[in-house]
């Protein structure tokens, strides 16, 4: 993205009223796959935007395509920043397009949601499950397993990412593995089910499909909590969210410093921010869970589904998934897609 563009975006957010930010003097960063539809990263650049001054242009690739162009564009990078799905965050370390860099609170991030040298680090996290729309089922009941989607009566509704690239999508494949008895290292469970589920002529779709789960083009879709609960109680959707009775997973989403980015202090504080208190709090006030528990208030908690069935959901092993991501979207292609 050259000045041009930074400043036209720029001018856009001064044009939507957002304050703090003028044409001339907006410093400008760049964030892979912050798209404004998913996990309201359209509110939380515009706090960006309020809160330190800097521009950032929403980006709507997935976690594949934002490690593929970071790959592509290492010997002269363009993002600042990049946001991935947990498994992505070892890749890109290996990769060697992310530069360590440890945020003011890095030291409170759980062991596990973080690499140890700083090149990755968990923001918030969701629960897979099931978004329903309701209405969009047209009298069919709202499915409450994995296994109850290979019912012919759900033919045609039903949604899921592309494992091939979309990090939700090869978390969908291991929640449904997992849960099914395979493991990181066995598959067979999971292929099968989705081998299955074929002949329900499932909607594969490979960015974030939020609209079209409220329009009821998709009325079921492998999701997280954070985008039925928003549906819910932001759009006011007839929505509902599932966690299947046979368990699933959650997943943290991680975000990075690029290596050799154009902007890296822009870059920096904007990472800080996302771990501040305001930031934690943004993501808790838009259905995510914060990585800091404190952010999230009693009427918040109050909107998610009951503790008793987020037993039912266990965390990713983000370094066992990003072992197995590649062979879950090789698997995928080859025997499913």
């Amino acid at each position: 993205m050259d000045r041009r563009e930074f400043l036209a975006t720029a001018a856009a957010l001064a044009a939507a009223g957002t304050p703090g930010i003028a044409l001339a003097q907006a410093a400008c960063a760049i964030c892979y796959n912050c798209p404004p539809e998913w996990a309201d990263w359209g509110g939380m650049l515009k706090l960006v935007a309020q809160k330190l001054n800097i521009a950032v242009p929403p980006d709507n690739k997935n976690s594949g395509q934002t490690l593929a162009a970071l790959i592509a564009e290492k010997a002269n990078p363009v993002a600042d920043i990049a946001y991935f799905g947990g498994q992505f965050g070892p890749q890109a370390r290996d990769a060697g397009v992310l530069a360590p860099f440890k945020p003011t609170r890095f030291a409170e991030i759980p062991a596990g949601m973080k690499d140890a040298d700083g090149y990755w680090f968990a923001i918030h996290s969701g629960t897979l499950g099931l978004f329903v729309n309701t209405a969009a089922l047209r009298g069919k009941p709202v499915p409450q397993s994995w296994r109850d989607l290979l019912k012919p009566e759900y033919k045609g509704l039903v949604g899921y990412l592309n494992p091939a690239s979309a990090a939700v999508g090869q978390v969908g494949v291991i929640a449904v593995n997992l849960a099914l008895g395979g493991s990181y290292d066995n598959l067979d469970p999971g292929i099968a089910f989705f081998k299955q589920l074929q002949a329900n002529q499932p909607i594969v779709p490979t960015q974030t499909s939020y609209a079209r789960v409220l329009s009821g083009e998709i009325p079921i879709l492998f999701d997280y909590d954070f985008n039925a609960y928003r549906a819910k109680y932001k759009d006011n959707a007839p929505v509902a969210f599932v966690i299947p009775q046979e368990g699933t997973q959650q997943l943290p989403y991680i975000m990075g410093l690029v290596a050799r980015g154009p902007n890296p202090e822009q870059g920096k504080k904007i990472l800080d921010f996302l771990l501040s208190d305001d930031g934690q709090r943004h993501w808790a006030a838009a259905f995510l869970r914060p990585v800091f528990a404190s952010a999230m208030t009693p009427e918040m908690k109050s909107r998610f589904l009951p503790d008793a069935d987020y037993a039912r959901a266990w965390p990713l092993d983000v370094f066992k998934l990003a072992a197995a991501s590649k062979a879950i979207g090789e698997r995928y292609q080859k025997e499913v897609g």
